[in-house]
């Protein structure tokens, strides 16, 4: 049928990149959607093979030899039968070969479009096996064009989106630009693999560094944790194996001429690379600056953090927007509530004098309470007798009376606050398992 079909399909084979097999394949389920075209859709005992000794496709129509014939399709005399082959006998299947010359036009046109189809097929195949093992990795592309789904970026073989969910925002590109993006997904689909990229994902700034800094990629330097807020800033959490290793250091680079390359790649976003530790409050201490910190109260059952700043640093630590204490709270994964040093002082003051307006709780109880971590009336009115009890100097009688004594002020503060004076502490919401730390010692 096809004469030298072994060095075309060689040729494409060199030419698309598609397995030979997969291609002949191809070729010979086209000649059978041609032979049943020709011969009956529902013909089953229709077969293509392929000869090596031509090279060329072989169709063949498998009948039974038979006395008398009922279907000529799949039927055949043995007279017949033997003028094609002397050595048969009546129930033997006899392969006639087929003309493929007579399948007609048509036959022919349905089988140019099962070809194409599979060859389509097979390269969609093959790109998407190239491709579904580089998830997690960054790719180069070229901005081929823009649509409303987001930015077509040219891979060579085959295209990439970059939605507009992972693009950063006011960053703008043009056809022909060049694009370096993170490989999010790789999808099966019926029109061919889909590539999803993205340039707000966190992994590709982690990528970024693995890229740019050879100890990350010995597993000296290790990426512990990171918080961002694509273009605009970041923050970076490193650990060294090596104790001669500055992870930072190894970060920055000589005169900051690896973070630098990033900040570029990033068009910019201010990158703020912390040393990790495993102490929560030093940890979380690095994680706000430049800010100092005076004091830090850490509740470990709810994970909060109450942080106290001189009141010159309030802005530094909270930062524009917030910013910088919301990327701090991300990237060690505690809660955490900034207060200045005259907040946290007045705060303090009002708390103490609420102990003192519950009935019977003189300056010497009120300093028990205290000390032991109940800093309002409130916190007092929502204790329990236990907590209470372990307070020095406070038993079970008189922790009944301090309770009732507080549940009654609070409620009547909730019914007419004026007339009480009680007035709530802010955020600030400590416990007996309260860790009071100055910033010296962290």
């Amino acid at each position: 049928m096809i004469g030298d079909l072994r060095r075309l399909i060689e040729q494409v084979s060199r030419d698309k990149g598609i397995d030979k097999d997969l291609l002949l394949n191809t070729v010979m389920e086209a000649v059978r959607s041609a032979a049943k075209k020709r011969y009956g859709a529902k013909q089953d005992n229709i077969e293509v093979g392929f000869s090596e000794d031509t090279g060329e496709i072989e169709v063949f129509q498998f009948k039974e030899v038979v006395d008398e014939v009922i279907d000529s399709d799949r039927q055949i005399t043995l007279p017949e039968a033997r003028q094609l082959d002397p050595e048969c006998d009546l129930g033997d299947s006899l392969g006639i070969k087929l003309d493929a010359g007579s399948f007609g036009r048509i036959a022919a046109q349905s089988a140019k479009q099962v070809i194409i189809q599979g060859m389509r097929d097979a390269e969609r195949d093959i790109v998407f096996e190239d491709y579904k093992d580089r998830k997690g990795e960054i790719i180069n592309g070229i901005v081929q064009r823009q649509d409303k789904s987001g930015i077509i970026v040219n891979l060579g073989r085959t295209e990439a989106l970059l939605p507009i969910t992972e693009q950063v925002p006011r960053e703008l590109y043009r056809q022909g630009d060049r694009i370096r993006a993170y490989v999010v997904d790789v999808k099966r689909q019926t029109k061919g693999p889909q590539i999803i990229l993205s340039r707000v994902d966190e992994n590709f700034l982690i990528m970024l560094f693995e890229a740019e800094v050879p100890e990350i990629q010995e597993g000296i330097v290790k990426i512990m944790a990171v918080a961002r807020e694509p273009g605009s800033r970041s923050k970076i959490a490193v650990a060294s194996r090596d104790a001669d290793v500055d992870p930072v250091g190894a970060c920055v680079g000589m005169k900051g001429s690896r973070v630098q390359n990033i900040v570029q790649e990033l068009r910019g976003e201010k990158i703020d690379i912390i040393p990790w530790n495993p102490d929560p409050a030093k940890f979380v201490t690095q994680a706000l600056a430049p800010a100092e910190v005076s004091r830090i109260i850490i509740d470990e059952d709810s994970q909060n953090m109450e942080i106290i700043v001189p009141d010159d640093q309030l802005f530094l630590a909270i930062g524009k927007r917030g910013q910088n204490v919301r990327l701090a709270a991300k990237l060690t994964g505690w809660k955490i509530d900034v207060k200045s040093e005259s907040k946290y002082s007045k705060s303090m003051k009002e708390g103490y004098l609420s102990l003192l307006k519950i009935p019977g709780v003189g300056e010497m109880t009120a300093s028990a309470l205290y000390e032991a971590g109940f800093t309002s009336a409130k916190e007092v009115a929502e204790a329990n007798l236990a907590e209470l009890m372990q307070v020095p100097g406070i038993n079970e009688k008189k922790a009944t009376q301090i309770l009732g004594a507080a549940q009654t002020l609070m409620k009547a503060s909730e019914d007419n606050p004026e007339t009480t004076g009680v007035e709530e502490i802010g955020n600030l919401e400590t416990g007996s398992n309260d860790v009071v730390q100055d910033a010296d010692q962290v």
